[in-house]
């Protein structure tokens, strides 16, 4: 699966245009993308951008709101978004779990035929997201995405406390939520010496071979507690180990063009395993 995600997505660096363009192929067909990646080429952005087009969803405003806020402030903001949720309840209820990659997702790029939360909170660790997974109590979470670790990686945790946080983390997920599909989502590169990240020196220090070893060990929590794995590192990564500099803004953080491979991967994934 993932080998089909990086055939197909890693030459999606056009945002379309015209929406009215983007009711194209559907993503039935997936032994054409495999043998053919030209198709996918052309195809994969429109076709998976336009199935926000298709379906009705619900969208609350960004958790952000454009303002700064203190790491109390934001755990305020999003255990009241999360109890306004569950007041709505939803259908296909899916939840965006991480640091600030996942919070500036732009919500209209979020795909389509699913509810979105963004429970993300910027400069969060493995330890603060497993603190307030209880936001979600209440809510019936059809499947949940979670990003977490560069944060503990830049700023110094081993990788066992990493990985002691990250098994908690599915093993709640999966208790307190037995129906839900948990998807965890490698860590992404980083943009090295090219960085302009105000800690770019912390990036420099934290090799490529780390993150890939951190993603080796994720995928392994994911296959021992039945949860899935995406791999997006090969889709982001350069042959030198380093984040494309075309999907970034800082070396760390992403363009909108990042998040329309984030954004393409995650509407592929959902298509063809969370069934």
């Amino acid at each position: 699966m993932n080998g089909l995600l990086f055939a197909t997505l890693l030459a999606v660096s056009q945002e379309p245009n015209d929406a009215s363009e983007l009711m194209v192929a559907e993503m039935t067909n997936v032994s054409t993308l495999q043998n053919d990646p030209s198709v996918a080429d052309a195809a994969i952005a429109d076709a998976l951008i336009a199935d926000s087009l298709m379906g009705e969803r619900l969208e609350l405003p960004h958790p952000s709101g454009g303002q700064k806020r203190s790491y109390a402030q934001w755990l305020e903001v999003l255990s009241a978004d999360a109890k306004a949720m569950a007041a709505k309840n939803p259908e296909h209820l899916t939840v965006l779990l991480g640091d600030s990659l996942s919070l500036w997702f732009p919500g209209e790029l979020m795909p389509g035929r699913r509810v979105w939360i963004n429970q993300s909170i910027s400069g969060e660790k493995t330890q603060g997201l497993l603190n307030r997974l209880d936001f979600l109590d209440g809510n019936d979470v059809e499947a949940v995405f979670v990003m977490i670790g560069i944060n503990d990686l830049i700023w110094g945790k081993t990788d066992e406390e990493i990985l002691k946080n990250y098994k908690e983390i599915v093993r709640r997920l999966k208790a307190e939520h037995p129906d839900t599909q948990i998807v965890v989502q490698s860590i992404l590169p980083h943009g090295g010496e090219q960085s302009t990240w105000e800690s770019r020196d912390k990036l420099a220090a934290l090799s490529s071979d780390r993150i890939v070893s951190m993603n080796n060990a994720l995928k392994k929590i994911a296959a021992d507690n039945n949860a899935y794995y995406l791999d997006l590192y090969p889709i982001f990564v350069t042959g030198d180990g380093n984040l494309r500099d075309d999907l970034t803004t800082d070396g760390l953080h992403l363009n909108r063009q990042g998040y329309l491979v984030w954004r393409s991967a995650i509407a592929l994934y959902a298509q063809l395993e969370l069934q």
